[in-house]
């Protein structure tokens, strides 16, 4: 068996796996899991590695190891109906391990692919550390010999990419209320890495291909080989390599390769136009011009006679205009070519959590929103909602299909967005702010009264 010793998280070169090893079910890892222990003070919610911050020993992580033989058996010799898809890594099986029945998903490594045995490395050294709803669950891996294999939980549904492009005629597809489902929940896979790990994680290689779906369509971010920590202390970026896919990759880190958690947003905000518009982010077989997704959306953002073309066909017209709308704003955030524009994916796991709890109903004529009968007064019959002037913040915006361009684009609705987040966060420090007070006030009189009757 192979387990993992000192290997550097620094090193731009690629690493080979140690000799054989009789440990079982851990693997040691030195300066890698050293650099993902906590920084911070001890208030810090960030999710950190195991680690004796006394000294540089390994740290033991729990990850079970398999021999070649076994993994063989579990796909039945890796014969051809086991295949469930392919990716930059290599093949991937499905199996039942004969220890447990387990039903399990096995990626072995292409020798020949675009990954080796550093994203190998990192991919074991990220999913052991890191856990989280959002992000796919790595049982085991194998380094027997040449061979490295990675036995993760087996996920029903396939990834993003298998229900939103090339879908035969007899699949459905998916409806909006799924896709912002979806959208939510990569997104608080993506705030995980970049908010809870410490330091940062920054995924690198965000794309539909690599958003898994369990059978109730709950996303899970897969495939880390690419993973990078972020940058620390005074540090804006971490300057690397260009790597990932092309139509995802920010247009910063494509041309100066210097990565930052923003580029990761980019990267998002990409999927997310995949989930509205049902396009690939590269297409040769669309039309000249419009083969890349965000070349072809960015021009239809300013025009709100053409927002409808923006919307997933396959969908029918069955989706809120209004939430199309908030849809495209927080798109149009994400994809902005300046990455000091671009949202923290906090921000955007907000706006998506309030758009995703806004369940569409198609059979609610008018709106289609589902909602209480004052919020049924309070919106028009094309489906935008009419804020009293207290309930916007003295603005009296109205979310009207017949409204000016400005008050309909998503450039306004972002900064809508943005306005509303900031409002969140000042009432919730306000709130702070009036508890501590009281707080305070209450132990002075307590005092004064103590005072008071030792004088008495």
């Amino acid at each position: 068996m192979g387990c993992f010793c000192c290997f550097d998280w620094s090193s731009k070169e690629e690493h080979s796996v140690p000799p054989e090893s009789h440990q079982r079910n851990s693997c040691q890892i030195s300066s890698g899991a050293e650099k993902l222990r906590s920084r911070s003070n001890g208030g810090s919610r960030r999710e950190v590695a195991p680690s004796n911050p006394n000294h540089g020993s390994a740290v033991q992580i729990a990850a079970q190891t398999f021999t070649f033989r076994e993994l063989a058996a579990a796909t039945k010799n890796f014969r051809a109906d086991s295949f469930v898809g392919e990716g930059g890594f290599g093949r991937v099986y499905k199996g039942r391990l004969e220890t447990t029945s387990q039903i399990v998903a096995v990626k072995q490594l292409d020798k020949n692919g675009l990954q080796g045995n550093r994203e190998f490395l990192v991919e074991v050294l990220m999913l052991s550390l890191l856990h989280h709803p959002n992000l796919v669950n790595l049982i085991g891996y194998c380094a027997d010999g040449d061979q490295r294999l990675l036995v993760y939980e087996y996920m029903a549904m396939g990834s993003l990419e298998d229900h939103l492009h090339d879908l035969p005629p007899d699949k459905e597809p998916l409806d909006w209320n799924t896709r912002m489902k979806i959208a939510v929940g990569a997104a608080k896979g993506l705030e995980y890495l970049h908010d809870k790990a410490n330091p940062p994680v920054i995924y690198r290689d965000f794309k539909s291909s690599n958003i898994l779906l369990d059978e109730g369509f709950n996303p899970k971010l897969s495939d880390f080989g690419l993973a990078k920590l972020g940058p620390v202390g005074d540090k804006s970026h971490v300057s690397t390599r260009v790597m990932g896919t092309y139509g995802y990759c920010a247009p910063e880190y494509a041309m100066t390769g210097q990565l930052t958690v923003k580029s990761d947003v980019y990267s998002f905000g990409v999927v997310f136009l995949e989930l509205i518009t049902g396009r690939k982010a590269i297409d040769s077989s669309q039309p000249q011009g419009e083969q890349n997704l965000v070349t072809w959306a960015r021009p239809l953002f300013n025009d709100r006679r053409k927002f409808s073309k923006l919307a997933d066909p396959r969908l029918q017209g069955q989706f809120p205009m209004r939430g199309l709308y908030q849809a495209l704003a927080v798109a149009s955030m994400c994809i902005q070519e300046s990455a000091a524009t671009r949202p923290l994916i906090g921000d955007v796991v907000t706006a998506l959590s309030y758009l995703a709890n806004q369940a569409y109903d198609p059979n609610n004529a008018g709106h289609g929103y589902r909602g209480s009968g004052d919020d049924k007064r309070n919106r028009d019959d094309k489906g935008g909602r009419i804020l009293k002037n207290d309930e916007a913040g003295g603005s009296g915006r109205r979310w009207d299909l017949e409204g000016s361009e400005k008050d309909d684009s998503p450039r306004e609705s972002a900064r809508m967005l943005n306005r509303d987040l900031d409002r969140e966060r000042a009432v919730a420090e306000a709130k702070m702010w009036g508890e501590n007070l009281r707080q305070q006030r209450k132990q002075r009189v307590q005092q004064q009264g103590s005072f008071d009757g030792s004088n008495a």
